[in-house]
């Protein structure tokens, strides 16, 4: 099994602010913007806290009929639905190339992180908490039923064309992964953990940005994850420079660039344990 760290929603770049995170700690992630998706931010179902729209518009200044790419998308709810809906996620390009590289399909479990900031309520809009930087935080996973080019899309699955992808051109690195029913982790009992979802609150085990810093791309991670004599590195961190044991576990600084990192769990065998332990988040 592999297991990829990979980056979505709003950042510094696309979008331009971080996604919030609520006072009872329920969290939502912005999708980037996209003039050429079907989906508005306005169509997005929200949280009791308020809809997508009226959010973009109060944290980021943007219009709730601005087109959003809703990548992945795993939770039922965001939208009306067709039937036969399942969580999914799209990639293509140069990030699709890297994980077709190493041979992420059936199986592997995207982990899905991005950068978010606390909120507070001014007035009658939302507003980021001054006195809290924003910090990158796990918000999803989905694990790997299929992974089919939109080019070779099966005609009789129409419950998925609404997703941007479909919306790009069609060609072989332009890819859709289906989410499992449920999730099975190697060497581990099955569980009724959906193979897709969304963590619903944030917690500390979630967030990868060291507490104490301010540079949201320093991560303070489990020991086990350094590489030293592992037969494999998480990709884009080979450089041993990135990587700082310290007695609370080891500091990584972050690629600024690059979506999806991929980590060979047969190198890392403690990965399944760990991410079967922050799953144990995603139900009450």
């Amino acid at each position: 099994m592999k297991l990829i760290l990979s980056r979505k929603g709003f950042d510094s770049s696309a979008g331009g602010k971080p996604s919030p995170i609520f006072p009872d700690g329920t969290m939502i992630s912005f999708p980037i913007p996209d003039t050429v998706s079907p989906i508005a931010y306005q169509d997005i179902a929200g949280n009791q806290h308020a809809s997508v729209g009226e959010l973009v518009k109060d944290l980021a200044r943007r219009p709730p009929a601005h087109r959003a790419h809703l990548d992945p998308d795993l939770s039922a709810g965001a939208l009306p639905r067709l039937r036969g809906w399942r969580p999914i996620f799209g990639q293509e390009g140069a990030a699709e190339k890297h994980l077709e590289n190493h041979g992420v399909g059936p199986g592997d479990v995207f982990v899905f992180f991005g950068r978010f900031r606390r909120v507070e309520r001014a007035g009658s809009e939302w507003r980021y908490v001054r006195s809290r930087c924003p910090v990158h935080v796990i918000f999803g996973w989905l694990q790997v039923a299929e992974r089919v080019p939109v080019c070779e899309w099966p005609g009789g699955a129409e419950w998925a064309l609404y997703h941007p992808h479909f919306h790009r051109q069609r060609h072989e690195a332009n890819v859709i992964y289906v989410a499992a029913e449920r999730l099975t982790l190697p060497g581990l009992q099955p569980s009724a953990v959906p193979g897709a979802g969304l963590f619903p609150c944030f917690a500390p085990q979630l967030q990868l940005t060291e507490p104490e810093r301010r540079q949201t791309s320093l991560w303070l991670l489990p020991e086990w994850f350094h590489p030293s004599q592992r037969g494999s590195v998480l990709t884009y961190h080979g450089d041993p420079s990135r990587w700082r044991r310290l007695k609370e576990g080891v500091m990584l600084k972050a690629a600024s660039r690059g979506q999806e990192f991929v980590l060979n769990c047969e190198d890392y065998p403690e990965a399944v344990n760990w991410l079967a332990e922050l799953l144990k988040l995603a139900t009450p």
